[in-house]
């Protein structure tokens, strides 16, 4: 596996973007090891038990979350925002065959379990992130105490159906594929007009354009768009349907919050409130004018909604 590492500088001076951050190694899973970039705001004042951890998906980084990071600070709390592999700061495997939704999720296990040693953090999810927590909940034991999910959710299909004669990408993200695949230059930032509401300003842009100075850099959002479930063999469908079982039994709170002119996963929370029975009864939102990326379009909204299910650290 060929590694790819951005400028350790490339994003200083972000503008609103948390200075707290820092890298840990983990296994990249061939005998290398990986530098993760993280958000490690108030490490030491936050009582035990306190930590919030927030997931990005594509085509973002923690970067999204920098309006949410200052708020869950000062409500008391240790927030870690860590940059997926592949994205933001964090090193990025060369190519597309490197990336796969199992190894997201064990590159998030191996940073949180064991680099980190946290156990009954809340997790706030999004988007990819939703994926990846969800699966880090149900598989690790302990790990996750409360969940907060937003525009995503948990594609399952029983591995014991049978396969279709005739397999091939097909839904509404299967043009995009087939686009994200092929295209010369993959630029992440050019999407922000189709997952957001408002027009992104220079410096919003900017924001996510900063850890990719150079176009190969951008592999580990381009392989994204390749793990979507737009084909019925898809190979995450096993181990979600597996961490199902185990959500389908999940006691621990829920809460969804979710946007109205969300364009990905508009009816995400559907499955959520309805097959874990944590998240029966909880004030789920869907909140006005927000796009997919609901923290850039009404950060002041999703912090609100999320404050007041978290409240102030014990």
């Amino acid at each position: 596996m060929r590694i790819l590492r951005s400028p350790d500088d490339a994003i200083d001076g972000l503008a609103g973007y948390p200075a707290e951050r820092r890298w840990v190694e983990i296994p990249a899973g061939d005998g290398q090891r990986l530098r993760v970039h993280l958000v490690d705001a108030n490490p030491t004042d936050s009582p035990p038990g306190s930590v919030v951890v927030m997931l990005h998906g594509n085509p973002s980084w923690s970067y999204l979350w920098r309006h949410q990071v200052g708020p869950v600070v000062a409500a008391g709390y240790r927030v870690i925002v860590p940059d997926l592999v592949g994205m933001g700061m964090s090193d990025k495997p060369s190519e597309l065959g490197d990336y796969t939704v199992d190894r997201h999720v064990e590159w998030m296990r191996a940073l949180l379990v064991d680099e980190l040693a946290l156990s009954d953090v809340d997790m706030v999810l999004h988007d990819w992130g939703g994926i990846i927590g969800m699966r880090l909940a149900a598989e690790n034991p302990g790990l996750v105490n409360r969940m907060v999910i937003s525009n995503t959710g948990l594609p399952d299909r029983d591995p014991a159906e049978p396969l279709p004669d005739d397999i091939e990408a097909t839904g509404p993200f299967a043009d995009f594929q087939k686009m994200a695949r092929e295209a010369p230059v993959w630029e992440p930032w050019t999407m922000l007009p189709m997952v957001m509401v408002t027009e992104p300003g220079a410096e919003v842009v900017e924001g996510y354009r900063a850890p990719y100075p150079e176009p190969s850099l951008t592999i580990g959002s381009r392989a994204f768009t390749q793990l979507l479930p737009t084909r019925p063999d898809n190979p995450m469908y096993p181990a979600n349907h597996e961490a199902w079982k185990v959500l389908e039994q999940w006691t621990k709170p829920v809460l969804t919050i979710f946007s109205d002119q969300d364009v990905v996963a508009p009816d995400g929370w559907k499955p959520i409130v309805a097959r874990i029975p944590g998240a029966d009864g909880k004030p789920h939102v869907i909140l006005e004018g927000g796009g997919h990326f609901l923290q850039e379009d009404i950060p002041e909204a999703c912090n609100e909604a999320l404050l007041a299910w978290l409240g102030p650290a014990q």
